[in-house]
């Protein structure tokens, strides 16, 4: 199965406290969760661990769940769902099925 979300794409955010705002996914966490940057920031306490190194309080992305955002169609720069369409490909002299990511809005493929 394709992820309909993959990390380095640009997002928005459309449910809860940082509605609105757009971020690259960092990472994709399992149980449907992702990190995006600069999105549900959250402090964090953190010890030093080694000799010098500085404590404090720091701000840190928290997961975010992938029902609250949505991917940002290249063409048209706004949110789309995202669909998966199969292709026949030939690769090395055969003929092969792929599926490849397309944003709804547009019809374009996703990279």
């Amino acid at each position: 199965m394709v992820a309909k979300i993959k990390s380095g794409d640009l997002v928005k955010v459309i449910r809860g406290k940082d509605r609105g705002k757009e971020g690259t996914v960092k990472r994709v966490l399992k149980d449907d969760r992702l990190i995006v940057e600069g999105v549900q920031m959250v402090k964090k306490h953190v010890r030093a661990t080694q000799q010098g190194q500085q404590s404090g309080i720091v701000s840190v992305e928290a997961p975010i769940h992938r029902s609250n955002v949505m991917l940002i169609d290249p063409e048209t720069k706004q949110p789309t769902r995202v669909g998966v369409v199969i292709k026949k490909e030939a690769r090395d002299g055969k003929v092969k099925t792929v599926r490849v990511r397309v944003a709804k809005k547009s019809g374009k493929e996703l990279a």
